[in-house]
C-alpha cells in the first residue's frame, strides 16, 4: 500500500513538473513576437527559393488567382509539409492549371525562419523533428505544443495585432515573390489555413487588406481561429468541417464566438454574411479519415482528399466569375459537398 501511495506521488508531481513547464512556455511565447516588433530579429524574412514541385509554386504567365497554404501546427518550417498536404497541394494545383499555389509559407514564425534554423532553440527542434521521423509520439507533440501556443499568441488581443502583421508581411513577401500584380484589382486572393492555421489565416487578413488591390478570400480547412478583427476584412470566409473533426469543439474556448457577446468580430461577421460554413461530410481533423486523405473514401467512391480538392477549387472558380456573390459560391459549395452539382 505504502508502494503505491509513493508511486502515485511521484506521479502526481511529475504530471505537476509538466504543467509548470507547460505554464512557463506559454507565459514565454508572446516573446518571439515582442522581439520581432522590437526590432531584435532584423527586417529580413527568410525564404529558400525552392524550386516549382510540377505546378506547384509554378508561374503561369497569365495567372488568374494566387492560392497560400498554411499548413498545421505539426510543422517545423514551410518545407516540411506533410505528404498529404503535399498530395492535396499537387493535385489542386493540377486542376487550377491558372492559379498560383504557394506552399512555403510557415505561419508559426514572425519572419518565416524555420525552427530548425533558429539561433538558440534550432538544435533541439532538429532533434524534435528527427525524432518524430523515426516516430515517437512525444517529439510531435512538442512541436504541436509549441506552435499551439503561437496560434494562441495570434488570438491573443494583446499580442496578436503584432503577431497577425507580421504573418501578413511574410504572406505578401510571398506573394511578391511569386511575381503577385499589385497594379491589378482583378486578381483574387486566397489563403487556406488548415487546422490551427485557420487562426493565423483570419488575423493576416487586416493587415493584407490594407495592402492587397483585389479580392480577399480565407478558407478555412478544419480551422480553428478565434474572434478576430480578419473576420471583417476577408471578402468571405468559407470554413470546411467534417462531420468526424472532433478538433472542432476548440472553438467553444474563445468567448468571443459565443452568441451571448453579439459585438464581438465573430458575431459581426456572422451577421454580415462573411462566413460560410461547408459540411464536407464524413471527414476527420487529420490523419487517416482527415480531409487529406486519398485512401478512404466517400460512400459515392470518392476518394476524400479529391472532395476537398474539387470543393476548393469551386470556390476558386466561383470567385473568378464576375457575376457570383460569395454567398452564391458557399450554396454552389455545400451542394457540391452533399453530393450534388456545383
Amino acid at each position: 500500500m505504502a508502494e503505491m501511495s509513493a508511486a502515485f506521488w511521484q506521479l502526481m508531481s511529475a504530471l505537476g513538473l509538466i504543467l509548470l513547464g507547460l505554464l512557463i512556455w506559454a507565459a514565454f511565447s508572446p516573446f518571439e513576437t515582442l522581439g520581432w516588433w522590437a526590432g531584435w530579429f532584423g527586417d529580413k524574412i527568410y525564404d529558400d527559393s525552392i524550386p516549382p514541385d510540377g505546378r506547384v509554386r509554378a508561374v503561369p504567365s497569365d495567372a488568374h488567382a494566387y492560392i497560400i497554404f498554411l499548413s498545421g501546427i505539426g510543422r517545423v518550417s514551410g518545407q516540411t509539409l506533410s505528404y498529404r498536404e503535399t498530395d492535396f497541394l499537387r493535385r489542386l494545383a493540377q486542376v487550377m492549371p491558372h492559379a498560383v499555389v504557394i506552399d512555403d509559407v510557415f505561419p508559426y514564425s514572425t519572419n518565416n525562419l524555420a525552427l530548425t534554423g533558429q539561433p538558440f532553440f534550432g538544435g533541439l527542434w532538429r532533434w524534435a523533428l528527427r525524432r518524430k521521423l523515426d516516430g515517437p509520439a512525444l517529439a510531435g507533440m512538442i512541436i504541436n505544443v509549441r506552435n499551439a501556443f503561437q496560434v494562441w499568441v495570434s488570438v491573443d488581443h494583446r499580442y496578436g495585432p503584432i503577431y497577425n502583421q507580421a504573418t501578413a508581411e511574410v504572406i505578401l513577401h510571398a506573394l511578391l515573390r511569386y511575381d503577385y500584380p499589385m497594379e491589378r484589382d482583378d486578381v483574387p486572393v486566397f489563403v487556406i489555413g488548415y487546422s490551427g492555421a485557420g487562426q493565423m489565416a483570419v488575423g493576416a487578413m487586416t493587415y493584407l487588406r490594407e495592402w492587397l488591390p483585389g479580392p480577399l478570400y480565407t478558407i478555412s480547412l478544419g480551422g480553428i481561429f478565434g474572434s478576430d478583427p480578419g473576420l471583417l476584412a476577408t471578402d468571405h470566409l468559407f470554413h470546411f468541417q467534417g462531420a468526424n473533426d472532433h478538433a472542432l469543439w476548440l472553438r467553444h474556448l474563445g468567448p468571443g464566438r459565443w452568441p451571448i457577446f453579439p459585438t464581438s468580430e465573430y458575431n459581426r461577421a456572422k451577421r454580415q454574411g462573411r462566413i460560410s460554413y461547408i459540411t464536407t461530410g464524413p471527414m476527420g481533423h487529420t490523419g487517416r479519415g482527415g480531409y487529406l486523405d486519398a485512401k478512404s473514401s466517400l460512400p459515392d467512391g470518392t476518394p476524400l482528399i479529391d472532395r476537398t480538392v474539387e470543393l476548393v477549387a469551386n470556390i476558386v472558380n466561383g470567385a473568378l466569375e464576375p457575376s457570383a456573390s460569395p454567398e452564391e459560391i458557399a450554396q454552389r459549395t455545400m451542394a457540391l459537398a452533399a453530393g450534388g452539382e456545383a
